[in-house]
């Protein structure tokens, strides 16, 4: 482990122009736990001498941040209790489809219109659903928007399994091309005019307000994707354990995420076996020991060149703002078993 880069996240705290930050990795390697405890952490600390602004957002269709709140929370930005300057969010499957259908609601056919135009607002919106990614972009618009709303100093994203991720990270990309080769489509512009046409008699829109809605959505996933590909506003946070598969998923995650141009300086690695110093050595402890020992070796030599969290197995599940606390105090400072004991 290099003693350049501290194996802490302060170097979060320190990145003043710092507002996304993704936290993933393979299911089951503490994503939740490590997510849930950085925001508390963060909303835990002053900025500019006031109470800072942290929101936290589940994209995985399970309900974790809940569980690990113990408190309920849907699609809306919900206040954590208990942890002042914090909120949550979780969305949904049936949520991400209702938020695109609500795009889409000015363009609702309605009983006074023809079934000729009827049929052609149904068609226009099955066009426009049926774009790669589309539920999830609506998701990255509609937090975006909230982000403007409520002026958050951060946004702490607690991540489904790598490949939903990956994904997710890359369809700002994805639709951005889709939309631009659509329009270089030959005769696509005289198509949209005579959509407009449509849409313009039967909704009352002016062809300019259609046109404007349309513009605002793409400009808002462009927006997205340059704030991702930005450095100083993005990062992601790798999750593993020390094991084989695990580590391997994240050596792929980080060179995938490289290509996506996310910035990566942080690593965390759960659940590591430790004891103090004097304890009497146990036969399976031990052995755990030693099989861990051989991939955080691994773990530093790859990423000689981040700050690599190490966090211990723990002795009590983490649930509930306390524990919460507890665990995120160690990621922001070196987690010493000899000086504090087991958590």
């Amino acid at each position: 482990m290099s003693e350049e880069f501290e194996p802490t996240l302060q170097n979060i705290i320190q990145r003043e122009k710092l507002q996304w930050v993704f936290v993933g990795g393979k299911g089951g390697v503490g994503k939740t736990t490590s997510s849930c405890s950085l925001a508390t952490a963060l909303a835990g600390i002053p900025k500019d001498g006031r109470q800072r602004k942290i929101l936290i957002i589940s994209t995985d269709p399970a309900h974790n941040l809940s569980d690990a709140f113990s408190q309920k929370f849907g699609r809306d930005p919900t206040p954590v209790e208990g942890v002042p300057g914090l909120e949550a969010m979780e969305i949904d499957p049936a949520g991400i489809k209702q938020l695109t259908q609500s795009l889409l609601s000015k363009f609702d056919k309605t009983d006074e219109q023809s079934s000729g135009i009827a049929s052609a607002l149904d068609a226009m919106k099955e066009a426009f659903l049926s774009l790669p990614g589309i539920d999830e972009v609506s998701v990255l618009v509609h937090i975006m928007n909230e982000i403007k709303k409520m002026k958050y100093d951060m946004t702490i994203f607690d991540t489904a399994p790598t490949g939903h991720t990956l994904r997710l990270l890359s369809l700002p990309q994805t639709l951005n091309t889709t939309i631009d080769k659509l329009q270089g489509v030959q005769g696509i512009g005289n198509m949209i005019s005579q959509a407009g046409a449509v849409v313009t008699s039967s909704t009352g829109l002016t062809s300019e307000e259609i046109k404007d809605t349309g513009r605002k959505f793409t400009e808002t996933i462009k927006e997205v994707q340059a704030q991702f590909q930005n450095n100083e506003l993005t990062t992601f946070i790798p999750v593993c354990i020390a094991e084989f598969l695990p580590v391997y998923e994240t050596e792929r995650l980080i060179r995938d995420l490289c290509k996506f141009k996310i910035d990566v300086q942080n690593v965390i690695v759960n659940q590591i076996m430790m004891t103090p110093e004097g304890e009497a050595p146990h036969p399976l402890l031990e052995s755990r020991k030693r099989i861990q020992k051989k991939y955080l070796d691994q773990i530093d030599e790859l990423y000689e060149d981040f700050h690599v969290v190490r966090m211990p197995v723990l002795t009590n599940e983490v649930r509930g703002v306390e524990m919460l606390k507890t665990y995120g105090k160690y990621l922001l400072e070196p987690y010493n078993v000899n000086k504090v004991g087991y958590i």
